[in-house]
This record gives C-alpha cells, sequence and structure tokens, in this order.
C-alpha cells in the first residue's frame, strides 16, 4: 500500500520523526539497509507504531509511492574531522531511482551550509532525470529532536524550513504543518542549513566556556555549581549550562576549518568553535586528573585502584552511548592500571577496547568495595545521598549530589 511518507533512515532522528508522523495520522514507511537503531524509543513504542500502520521496509521501489521523503541519514565526522555524507549520498541514490514528479524531498541530515544544493541536489537530478525546484521540491530543516525531554516535543517545537525555491518552502513548510503548531520559513537552503550550524556550535561552545570555569574555579577552591545556581537567577542576558566531564550527543560541531573548500570563508571566522572543541576534548584527561589526585590525596594509587563508573550513556535516563566520555576515561584509567567496572540501568554490557568490562549488579556494594566512584551521568535512578554515604570516595562530574556529599568537578 502506498505511503503519504517515507522517512530514509532509522536511527536517532528517522525513528522520532517516524512516531511523531503516525501520532498525527500520516501514513508512513521507513527505509532502511538494515534494523531500526534508536535507542530513545522503546520495542513498545515501534510496536505501537507498527499497530498504527508504520511499516519498515528494505524495498526501495516503495520509495516511488510517496508523497514526501525526508532523509534522515546519519552523518558524523570522519578521522580526518570532516562531514562523512556517505549514508546521505546511499540515501539519495535509492530515492533518485524511484523518485516522482511533485515529491516532495526534505534533508534533515546534520549538514554543513550548502550540503542540500551542492552534494544532495546532483546526487536526485542525475538519478531521476527530473529537476529540484520544477519537477519536484527540494528542502532543508535542520532537526531539533531533544531525546528524553518530556517538554518540548515534536508538537510544540517550532520546524525551521528553508526550500531551494518559495514553492519548496511551502510545500515542506505544509508537511511540518501536520506535525508541529508552528513553521519558521528561512529564506533558503543554506539558510536552514546554517540553523543548525548555529545551534550545534552554540552549544559547544558555551559548554566549553563552563568547562574552563569548572577548571579555574576549583583551582580557586570556588564552588562553580553555586555559582551557576546564583546566575542562573538573572533575568536577561544569561542562560545556564553546566559543566561535564566531555560533549555527547549526535549533533557534531562543525569547525569552519574542515568544511569544504567552497563553503569556507577566508577569514575563518569561526575560531571559537575550533577552540570550543578542543576545550571540550581535553575534559576527560581533566577527570582522570582529578581521579589521581583523590586517589593519592587519601594514600592510594591509580595503579591497583579499583573504580567504579557510573552512567556510560551520553545523556541522562537514555540508553545512547553516541559520544559519550566514558569509554576514553575507561581507556585512560586502564593506561593507569587501575581496575575498571561500570554500572548503568540502561546499558546491559559495556566494552572497552573490544573487552568487556565487568558490570556491577549490587551498586551500594559495588560503590562500598570501589576505591572510587565517578558519576558521569546522572540517571534519575541514582540516589547520591546514599550513594555519597556508602562510597569510600564520590567524584560527582555532573553537580549533581548534595554540598559536602562528594567531590564535585
Amino acid at each position: 500500500m502506498p505511503a503519504d511518507l517515507a522517512v530514509i533512515g532509522l536511527g536517532h532522528l528517522g525513528l522520532p520523526l517516524a512516531q511523531a508522523a503516525v501520532s498525527a495520522g500520516i501514513e508512513t514507511v521507513g527505509y532502511g539497509c538494515g534494523p531500526a537503531t534508536d535507542t530513545t524509543l522503546t520495542a513498545a513504542e515501534i510496536r505501537r507504531m507498527s499497530a498504527a500502520g508504520f511499516r519498515i521496509t528494505t524495498n526501495p521501489a516503495e520509495l516511488g509511492r510517496v508523497r514526501t521523503a525526508v532523509i534522515c541519514a546519519p552523518t558524523q565526522l570522519g578521522p580526518d574531522r570532516a562531514l562523512d555524507l556517505s549514508a546521505v549520498g546511499e540515501a539519495a541514490r535509492a530515492l533518485a531511482a524511484r523518485l516522482r514528479p511533485h515529491t516532495t524531498v526534505i534533508l534533515e541530515s546534520a549538514a554543513h551550509p550548502g550540503v542540500t544544493e551542492d552534494y544532495l541536489r546532483p546526487l536526485l537530478e542525475s538519478g531521476s532525470g527530473l529537476r529540484a525546484g520544477r519537477d519536484f521540491h527540494l528542502a532543508y530543516s535542520p532537526s531539533r529532536f531533544d531525546p528524553g525531554n518530556r517538554t518540548h516535543t515534536f508538537a510544540n517545537t517550532p520546524k525551521v524550513i528553508g526550500g531551494l525555491t518559495p514553492a519548496c518552502t511551502e510545500s515542506a513548510a505544509a508537511f511540518y504543518a501536520r506535525l508541529t503548531e508552528k513553521v519558521v520559513r528561512a529564506r533558503g537552503l543554506r539558510e536552514a542549513e546554517t540553523v543548525q550550524l548555529l545551534e550545534t556550535n552554540y552549544r559547544h561552545v558555551n559548554i566549553a566556556l563552563m568547562n574552563e570555569m569548572a577548571v579555574l574555579c576549583h583551582d580557586l577552591g570556588v564552588d562553580l555549581w553555586d555559582v551557576i545556581r546564583c546566575a542562573e537567577t538573572k533575568p536577561y542576558g544569561f542562560q545556564a549550562f553546566r559543566p561535564g566531564p566531555g560533549v555527547g550527543g549526535h549533533a557534531v560541531p562543525l569547525d569552519p576549518n574542515y568544511l569544504p573548500h567552497t563553503t569556507r570563508t577566508p577569514g575563518h571566522p569561526l575560531r571559537m568553535v575550533g577552540l570550543a572543541q578542543e576545550i571540550n576534548g581535553r575534559m576527560p584527561q581533566y577527570v582522570i586528573q582529578r581521579c589521581a589526585t583523590l586517589l593519592n590525596e587519601h594514600g592510594k594509587s591509580a595503579r591497583g585502584a579499583r573504580v567504579l563508573l557510573l552512567g556510560v550513556t551520553y545523556k541522562p535516563d537514555l540508553a545512547d552511548q553516541e559520544g559519550s566520555p566514558a569509554p576514553e576515561i575507561a581507556s585512560r584509567l586502564l593506561d593507569l592500571g587501575a581496575l575498571i567496572s561500570y554500572h548503568d540501568p540502561y546499558v546491559p554490557g559495556w566494552r572497552v577496547r573490544d573487552r568487556p568490562v565487568p558490570r556491577a549488579d549490587s551498586l551500594y556494594e559495588a560503590a562500598a568495595n570501589a576505591d572510587l566512584t565517578v558519576l558521569l551521568q546522572h540517571h534519575r535512578t541514582y540516589d547520591l545521598q546514599g550513594l555519597a554515604v556508602k562510597a569510600q570516595l564520590l567524584l560527582d562530574t555532573r553537580g549533581a549530589s548534595p554540598v559536602g556529599a562528594a567531590h564535585r568537578l
């Protein structure tokens, strides 16, 4: 049976979009070469989607029967820090071979300015023989889905749309108006793409500032968490961000130094982004430094120390480990000769350097037996007051424990 919508790519962007579409009564098919990989939706939620008519297919012929196709293929930074668009290209070629006139094609994958027009458009046109803006609509919409956020959902989060032509913008806006209460029209494709760039870099730059403040305040003997608590009472000109052991998540900051030459500007005006990446990238090593110092202060060496890591996901109350600093911290502890174990209610098994890490079954018992317990992610199930009592030493990298109950970042 034909569907109104095809979601291409069933990862952290695609499945939540499909869920929102199904909830809005839109006949939806999900296309992917492998199984659904999103970790924010439960098996029960996917079953409910299926009961409402959602279908997952690996048959590309299904892509030629829809009115709207949204590409949600994953994009990540490669070893050279450039954005890897290979999955977007694969999705585009699969769609292009079946693309029909009057279809609306929207890209939601993270992309630098110019990707939709300079990379996606030629693939779609050459593979279909159709022309974007004349035979089919082409648009970009930055994803604003926030996993685990119960306050801001698809329905009440404004959706930014930018099309190749005004008609493309309106066609994409008409689709998203079925999912969200407010649609914001950008002037064009590049403006919409740059919204994603700004929002992602804004987060990373501000977290980097707080990470620097964390190091400074520790050296000065100042309680940064109290400083943040006071500062966020200012009703204007300040938004509270918080430090941590690193920055995880799927949205990656884009440094202009690693963009294609056609996208770069002569002065590389976003030097702050590169600096933010450098600062945030140093945080795992800073956590290790604090661990070693704490152990030494209590007459223990890092070599042979039993270290329990709490929470190895990138975000609280989710199973998603994308970009989590936990593997690097664990690896550095192993280099120091520490004996590591972990606990995470959302991660039944965890590997570092392709070797399994022992999982603590009894949390309080493990904390009592460990020389050092390190809170890397604050899941709601963790009773930090109780853990602070049981643990020999507790390093809280999230500032979640009661004042005086633990050492905080």
